[in-house]
């Protein structure tokens, strides 16, 4: 069974892209959007150039099998956040919003993992603007 979009991306991924924003010191940050609009998840580290930036997201999705990661409660108060760690414990990625319920922010950290594997291998349709 054929599970790829139109644009040949498979349909899990098919619509997501991944966006770099600048923050108030001129830094880069990705932050991973999905079909609908919303943001999946974002970087905890900043970069001094885009590029550097973007290698960064193709890391951590080419080397995700390696990372740890879990679920913790939000540093901003009530809620559940998940993060994605390197094996030196830094860490790389969480969620882009704060949950509610345990149980709804472990699924959505399932689903960001189920990802990684087929974003380690998207091309430059990921870094559209659309």
């Amino acid at each position: 069974m054929d599970r790829s979009s139109a644009t040949g991306r498979p349909a899990a991924t098919a619509g997501i892209r991944c966006q770099v924003d600048i923050d108030v010191d001129g830094r880069f940050g990705w932050r991973l959007v999905a079909i609908n609009g919303r943001s999946v998840a974002v970087s905890l580290t900043s970069y001094d150039t885009h590029a550097r930036c973007r290698t960064a997201f193709h890391r951590l999705c080419s080397g995700h099998a390696d990372m740890g990661g879990g679920i913790q409660h939000s540093s901003e108060g009530g809620g559940w956040v998940w993060v994605l760690w390197d094996t030196a414990g830094r860490h790389l990625a969480r969620s882009a919003r704060t949950y509610e319920r345990h149980a709804t922010c472990r699924s959505a950290y399932g689903r960001f993992r189920a990802l990684l594997p087929e974003l380690a291998t998207a091309g430059t349709e990921l870094w559209a603007q659309t």
